[in-house]
Order: structure tokens, then sequence, then C-alpha cells
């Protein structure tokens, strides 16, 4: 089974100067603007980084809910960051590192099995596999 999902992107001007917006399928984006500026000059709007960021902390924390599932645990809670690193790499730029920060709630749980299963979360997670960055995970769990 293959699953499509469609993100879109308008661009008008040069890369300096010029503005466009993105927007999701589903709606939840709407033209939302993003540009150089909001890239890095953190002005209002989006930028390519953050939504990775978004959709790799939604992954993960997805992709851990279920493999915790499987071994019978439900979290009270996951809330999940991703922090995105983006640096120059010769004349143009690379994500270089993900960092993953989580915090868990979840009582009744070892902290070996939990350790086993949140590391099987940030290898197994569809985006974790689609990035060509460093993958980092901090985690604090509480019982």
């Amino acid at each position: 089974m293959t699953i499509h999902k469609k993100g879109l992107a308008h661009w008008e001007g040069g890369i300096k100067d010029g503005t466009g917006t993105i927007s999701t399928e589903s709606g939840a984006l709407t033209r939302q603007p993003y540009g150089f500026n909001t890239r890095f000059e953190d002005k209002a709007g989006t930028n390519p980084e953050e939504l990775i960021g978004a959709a790799h902390a939604a992954c993960f924390s997805m992709a851990l809910s279920l493999m915790l599932g499987n071994e019978g645990y439900v979290a009270k809670s996951i809330d999940t960051t991703a922090d995105v690193s983006l640096d120059k790499d010769g004349e143009g730029f690379s994500i270089t590192k993900v960092a993953l920060t989580s915090h868990v709630i979840l009582p009744g749980i070892e902290d070996a099995v939990f350790n086993d299963i949140i590391n099987q979360a940030k290898a197994g997670c569809p985006v974790s596999k689609l990035l060509n960055a460093n993958i980092t995970l901090d985690y604090q769990l509480n019982k």
C-alpha cells in the first residue's frame, strides 16, 4: 500500500527579493509565506527547516506511540521537538543535523525497555529514514 500526500509551493522573484507561499493538500497550511527573510532573517512566515522539524517531531512521536503500543504500553503524553541545523556547504547549504528532544510521560515501564523502544522509534521513523543528516536523540521519561 502506498500513501501519497502533497505539499505545494509557489515562488516569484529572485532569491533575496522574491517571495513564496506553501500549502498542503489537506488545507492545514494555505498560502503560508516563506522566503529568504523567513529562512535567514527570522521574519514572519515559515521555512523548509521548521517544516521538516515539525514533520520529524510528529513522525517520531507517532512511531514511538506505535512501538510502545506494540509492547502493550500507552504513553500519557509524548512531546517532541526537532531542532534542524542548516549549515553552509560549499556554495550551498545542507541540513546536517536534527536534534530530537522528547519528553514522555509513561508510568509502569522499565528504563531499559523504554530505552530500547525509543531508540527503535528514532531509527524506524519514516522521516528519520529520509533525512541524510546526523540525528541525535535526548529524552526524559517521567513515570
